[in-house]
């Protein structure tokens, strides 16, 4: 799906553990690290792409997930043009995704790299905050540090929500630590 300028309509996931590392995939055949993402299929929102998507390359579900943001708008980034594609049609200069951030609400266990008939993903890891922005291709460098921008703060109150529920309560006539 391009739209009259050649951007491929796509959605990109960000899923957080509760300790508010970053699920990071490396793609099948290189050395190529990125968050999940897939193009969108015609008549499909966002939401529906995603969950689709998010089951496709790292065996999740919607019950395994959170929301806990979308990204304000499309964020857009070119392809270089040694990339692109012209034999094959209208040219897709780029992609414009909607960008989702995940809160893993399951186990890691439940991740799982083989369920696609051709997988995207070899290896996956736990990685934090900032360090896709720098460790990204080149070229997605920069829509990478917009959306991790855009959901900062849904990730810390995300991590901190968590870590408010894991703190035991205490008990009334309990000896208190000193």
């Amino acid at each position: 799906m391009l739209d009259s300028d050649g951007f491929r309509a796509n959605v990109a996931m960000i899923v957080c553990n509760r300790l508010g590392k970053l699920l990071w995939t490396k793609r099948i055949g290189n050395d190529g690290w990125q968050f999940p993402q897939g193009g969108m299929q015609p008549g499909e929102s966002p939401e529906q792409a995603m969950y689709r998507e998010l089951r496709e390359e790292v065996g999740l579900c919607a019950a395994d997930v959170s929301v806990l943001g979308e990204s304000q708008g499309w964020l857009r980034y070119r392809l270089p043009k040694r990339l692109i594609r012209r034999s094959l049609g209208p040219a897709c200069i780029g992609q414009k995704q909607k960008w989702f951030l995940l809160g893993l609400e399951s186990e890691d266990s439940r991740i799982r790299l083989d369920l696609a008939t051709t997988p995207e993903f070899d290896d996956w890891r736990w990685v934090d905050y900032w360090a896709p922005s720098d460790q990204v291709v080149e070229f997605k460098r920069q829509v990478y540090r917009r959306a991790l921008t855009q959901f900062r703060d849904a990730r810390d109150r995300y991590v901190e929500r968590h870590r408010q529920q894991s703190r035991p309560v205490p008990q009334p006539g309990a000896p208190t630590p000193d």
